[in-house]
């Protein structure tokens, strides 16, 4: 006995292959929006404000050294001299709202800006 695709089968198929699409499409990440950018911070002062459009690379000196990268609308700590490196481990951040904190160099980058349809971030 062999089975065959009823009209139905081939209907199921492209709709299963359309919710998927659609799925990606509304999960896949955003552009980077031009008037976003980053804060930061070390012990409540405030170091520098950078665009996150443009790419650049500096450190952050205190109690340890921490180098932030900016690259592709991103921000992240790409290295760092603290114990742990949870600031490292964050990744990297395009969404206002959202921030990494090196408590050991107390530094703090906070993005911000047009925040699109974000409320608030959590985590």
């Amino acid at each position: 006995m062999r089975l065959r695709f009823q009209k139905g089968d081939f209907i199921a198929i492209a709709a299963v292959l359309l919710l998927a699409a659609l799925v990606f499409f509304l999960f896949l990440p955003k552009s980077h929006t031009p008037g976003v950018r980053a804060d930061i911070y070390q012990n409540g002062q405030l170091l520098r404000s950078v665009a996150l459009s443009r790419d650049t690379e500096f450190t952050v000196t205190g109690t340890y050294t921490n180098t932030i990268t900016v690259k592709d609308g991103r921000i992240s700590v790409t290295a760092s001299t603290c114990p742990g490196e949870d600031c490292v481990h964050c990744g990297p951040l395009d969404t206002p709202g959202r921030s990494i904190v090196c408590l050991p160099n107390g530094m703090e980058i906070r993005v911000s800006g047009e925040a699109g349809d974000v409320d608030f971030a959590v985590g």
